[in-house]
């Protein structure tokens, strides 16, 4: 299955409309397994004022080509793989580990939590939000390896292009980015999150600013895992 980067990044993707009022929540929003960790867990709630019922599937995660890619896996299981909730219920879904940790890089993962239309009970108030979650699942290496990126921006028409690279062996979660010129103006690139880099791929993201506020390089404040980083951005390079 692949998907754009877009749809596996939303928590909330509406995919489907009908009548009634919708509660399901998924928590934690993203979930990290350590080499001596063989499961964990997810909690489904429902916060509306009727049932719920959920399908739980796992997609192995891989970037190729600056797009993220997914397909069905068993190297990672979910129990119960189907649910139902009442109203003001919840449920733990056990994410479980089949086989050994990786050894030097982080493996990744979506767990997709799609609700289910209900039967047809009979006339509904307001509109329900049938959702689909999609819930990024790392499973760390047995060496302790840290993201290292390499950064740049290229023009491809009219429009500057993000390229992040990550020769680590964990992943990095790039959000808040703003850019900073040789002459210090400063330019918000992207508020909040902005995408993923796993390791030993490349992800490349089409920015807002134009490609001339990249012409002589700067500085990109960004979060990195949360955490704020300054990252040397060379002079853009001009369309191929």
């Amino acid at each position: 299955m692949r998907l754009k980067p877009l749809a596996l990044l939303a928590l909330g993707l509406v995919f489907h409309v009908l009548a009634g009022a919708s509660g399901l929540q998924v928590a934690p929003t993203s979930l990290t397994l350590e080499a001596k960790q063989n499961a964990d867990g997810l909690w489904l709630s429902n916060t509306g004022d009727g049932p719920i019922s959920a399908q739980v599937r796992v997609y192995r995660w891989t970037q190729q080509n600056g797009e993220d890619q997914e397909v069905p896996t068993r190297e990672v299981l979910v129990s119960p793989p189907m649910i139902q909730l009442a109203a003001a219920d919840r449920q733990l879904i056990r994410v479980i580990r089949t086989g050994p940790p990786p050894a030097d890089a982080e493996a990744a993962y979506r767990v997709v939590i799609d609700e289910l239309p209900l039967p047809d009970s009979g006339p509904k108030k307001g509109v329900q939000f049938v959702l689909r979650y999609s819930v990024p699942v790392f499973m760390g290496p047995v060496a302790d390896s840290p993201p290292q990126l390499s950064w740049k921006v290229r023009q491809n028409g009219q429009q500057a292009v993000l390229e992040v690279s990550n020769t680590g062996g964990t992943h990095a979660q790039v959000a808040d980015l703003s850019f900073s010129d040789s002459r210090g103006k400063r330019t918000p690139v992207h508020p909040g999150l902005l995408g993923y880099v796993l390791p030993g791929a490349q992800m490349r993201w089409a920015v807002k600013p134009p490609p001339a506020t990249f012409t002589s390089g700067g500085t990109l404040d960004t979060l990195i895992n949360g955490s704020a980083t300054q990252q040397n951005i060379p002079p853009i390079e001009p369309a191929r």
